[in-house]
């Protein structure tokens, strides 16, 4: 039986500047969003992208490489975990967030 439960696996571009914290522990915290797209033909023949964006969160050593080399529009491989949290705000409102905790990145194209 196979051991894979939760992998996730990304060939896209980064979508923002990498916003990164630095913890109380001392270790680093990035967060961006990468652009996946998705060709195909419709129902007329006509060529359709379809764009899908992912949030993406990095701990330690990982995070410490995408504030030293990743950049907007950067093509990289993300592979990780899928996760999914909430939080409240200020005024009560429930938040929910689906992201991908990345535990390799690859750095593609020339960006």
């Amino acid at each position: 039986m196979s051991t894979i439960r939760n992998k996730v696996q990304l060939i896209g571009n980064v979508g923002r500047e990498p916003e990164i914290v630095n913890l109380e522990s001392g270790k680093k915290l990035a967060k961006f969003s990468v652009a996946t797209n998705e060709n195909y033909k419709n129902a007329s023949g006509e060529r359709i992208t379809d764009t899908q964006w992912h949030n993406i969160v990095a701990w330690g050593k990982t995070a410490e490489l995408i504030e030293k080399y990743v950049n907007k529009g950067k093509e990289v491989g993300v592979e990780g975990k899928l996760t999914s949290r909430s939080w409240d705000d200020k005024d009560g409102n429930k938040h929910y967030i689906t992201e991908v905790v990345c535990n390799e990145l690859l750095l593609l194209g020339q960006k």
